[in-house]
């Protein structure tokens, strides 16, 4: 299992540590990291390591191998050279891109407060977001919206994490806004963000500590992606 430094300090740019696994493709593993895994709607984080003799390694992007949520394989960039098992490394994020990506996502979260609707899915990048809802028609007064979105904003409310149980989980099926990606169960326990009083959800991304970093939104085009379905960009005003 990888620690996963993230989830306790989404704000940790750099960190020590040791590689446990190589793959044949050349990717590899840590035994902590403080990059994010391509999920949940949020791409997985890039950046580079150092080695002891002073040599860089690029790191393309991130993901959970085989979909195995415990782990994080860390993807080079092409053409870079081979680690070896047991080697320390340091490791540091392309913090600029990572932590509009966690402007946005917190952004999201927002959105699906704003319009009330079921979330058929997601995309978090780091200039523009999205989400997919059930929503038959749309709202008339998205001035009124992107108001209340910018309220929010400016209220500048804290985002806090916690755990529940699986079974806690299964209890409160309420608690989940998406209807196709579900809440990572089996491993004991769930990770949900609260957003002041305006919000709380299960997800495993990585957020703002407070609502006021996110910045000015505006409201993107909404497009109509099915018979019920519309989709709603966002974007950093």
């Amino acid at each position: 299992m990888t620690q996963f430094l993230f989830r306790d300090d989404a704000y940790l740019k750099s960190a020590e540590a040791v590689v446990t696994e190589v793959t044949p493709e050349g990717g590899f593993t840590l035994d902590r990291t403080i990059f994010y895994a391509t999920s949940g709607g949020q791409p997985g984080d890039n950046g580079h390591l150092d080695r002891p003799d002073g040599s860089r390694i690029d790191i393309a992007t991130t993901i959970h191998p085989e979909g195995d949520k415990t782990r994080i394989l860390h993807v080079p960039a092409e053409g870079q050279p081979a680690l070896q098992v047991g080697e320390p490394v340091h490791i540091a994020l392309d913090w600029e891109r990572r932590y509009r990506l966690m402007r946005m996502h917190t952004a999201l979260h927002l959105l699906s407060v704003a319009f009330p609707f079921p979330v058929t899915g997601g995309s978090v990048g780091s200039d523009k977001g999205r989400l997919d809802f059930d929503m038959p028609e749309v709202p008339a007064d998205l001035e009124a919206i992107e108001a209340r979105l910018n309220a929010f904003v400016s209220a500048n409310h804290p985002v806090t994490t916690e755990w529940i149980t699986d079974e806690e989980m299964a209890a409160n099926p309420g608690l989940i806004k998406t209807m196709n990606v579900k809440p990572p169960m089996g491993q004991g326990r769930v990770r949900l963000v609260r957003i002041g009083d305006v919000d709380l959800q299960p997800c495993g991304g990585t957020h703002v500590a407070a609502t006021g970093e996110i910045g000015p939104l505006k409201l993107g085009k909404i497009e109509k992606k099915g018979s019920i379905n519309r989709r709603v960009s966002l974007l950093f005003a």
